[in-house]
């Protein structure tokens, strides 16, 4: 019965007709249009913008070729390791059992930098002094025509030495501003070392007169020894007109060839030439200068130099002094307070005390040195000027009277010709070709 029922419920089914299809709502269909829209939008959007990139980026490197194959990692990896490996040593550990040590890796050695182009070579160093100054005998050129080349016409002429002749020879030797002294010194060593029959040869007293006149020169004095002191202080002294700023200046510049750091001060406060005239050889040797106002106390410009030249750790120190003629006394007077404040400033300053004297004024110089010593202690002599006058002669007359050690001579204008004196070297340049 059960059976029956289904049967014919199947039967009315499967022959009743399809259900009509409804459609869905418009607005559904609008909102996935819409959606679709926006989505096409969106790619086309960013294709645009793709596109603006790739043209504004640079273009990459290009690659290996296509016909080439790029390496793998691993291929990468290996490479390297071939590279910095560094090599294996076997050396016995504790259980006596090779082991492998790995020495640090070596640093890697910088590429030596490329060659600069070549630069131009440095001038070559000053040449000796008698090569690039003058030479003693162009120097003492003068003197050697004068009262030298008289001495020589005396000899030569003479078959014997009598009295008549030493008497000329004194009379020549005087009239060379070496000095009555002097003079008469000469001729009675020539009197007293020589025999009667020295005395007949003319060639012989020559001899003997040259030799006494080089050991009148060398004057027994210490060598100057700027290292022994830090600053060595040198106060020059000396008349104005002697040449005294000059041979400062001269003296800085070989001081300061010599690889010494140099330091100038201008003590000479009354003359403003002076002191300008200074600080153009300073420019000129590269050292710094000390100056004061016109007129300060030469004194505190040295005491300032000279602490300068202590805290600072400069190797030299040059004073210059004033040199006024028509107030010697006050003029002795400040050169005595200067010596003794500069030894406030550096202990046992001055070191060196230098009297600049011009050869031209013959006996004048000898009479300056004289006042000179009397105010400060003097342990040196230049003489400037040789080369402009025939009374070079002096320097022998100084060295006699005044027993000071003669430290330079100045033959010419260059800074090369203020020459370290040489007694022997001056007495042979003095006597040549006489």
């Amino acid at each position: 019965m059960l059976e029956q029922i289904l049967v014919q419920g199947a039967v009315a089914q499967t022959d009743a007709p399809p259900a009509p299809v409804t459609s869905a709502a418009p607005w559904v269909e609008y909102v996935v249009y819409g959606v679709i829209a926006l989505f096409i939008l969106f790619l086309v959007v960013q294709g645009l913008r793709g596109g603006r990139r790739r043209k504004h980026e640079p273009a990459p490197p290009p690659g290996p070729p296509p016909s080439e194959k790029a390496p793998t990692q691993a291929e990468i990896d290996a490479q390297a390791r071939q590279t910095f490996r560094s090599p294996q040593v076997l050396v016995p550990g504790a259980d006596q059992e090779a082991q492998v040590r790995v020495p640090p890796a070596e640093k890697p050695k910088l590429r030596p930098p490329s060659p600069e182009p070549a630069r131009p070579k440095a001038p070559a160093p000053a040449a000796p002094l008698e090569a690039a100054g003058k030479t003693l005998r162009e120097g003492l050129a003068r003197t050697n025509d004068g009262f030298v080349k008289r001495l020589g016409k005396l000899f030569g002429s003479a078959k014997a030495i009598d009295d008549d002749l030493l008497a000329e020879l004194e009379e020549t030797l005087f009239t060379a501003d070496i000095g009555v002294r002097t003079s008469q010194k000469l001729v009675e060593m020539v009197h007293q070392d020589l025999g009667k029959k020295d005395l007949k040869d003319p060639a012989r007293v020559w001899d003997h007169l040259k030799h006494e006149v080089g050991t009148i020169l060398a004057v027994e004095a210490p060598p100057v020894d700027v290292a022994r002191k830090k600053p060595f202080v040198i106060m020059v002294v000396g008349v104005n007109g002697a040449g005294k700023t000059t041979t400062i200046g001269k003296l800085a510049r070989q001081f300061r060839a010599e690889g010494r750091k140099v330091l100038l001060a201008a003590g000479d406060t009354f003359r403003a030439a002076a002191v300008e005239q200074l600080e153009v050889w300073g420019e000129r040797a590269g050292v710094p200068v000390v100056r004061g106002r016109e007129g300060q106390d030469p004194a505190s410009v040295a005491f300032e130099g000279c602490k300068r030249g202590l805290d600072e750790g400069f190797d030299v120190v040059i004073c210059d002094t004033a040199g006024r003629l028509h107030a010697r006394k006050e003029l002795m007077d400040e050169l005595s307070k200067v010596h003794r404040v500069m030894s406030k400033a550096v202990p046992d300053a001055p070191h060196e005390v230098w009297l600049v004297l011009d050869a031209t004024n013959g006996q004048n110089a000898i009479a300056q040195a004289k006042e000179f010593t009397q105010a400060v202690k003097v342990t040196g002599i230049i003489l400037t000027k040789l080369d402009g006058t025939a009374k070079g002669g002096v320097v022998i007359g100084i060295c006699d009277e005044m027993r000071l050690p003669v430290r330079y001579v100045g033959i010419g204008e260059k800074v090369e010709d203020l020459r370290s004196f040489d007694p022997r070297a001056f007495a042979d340049a003095l006597f040549a070709d006489a």
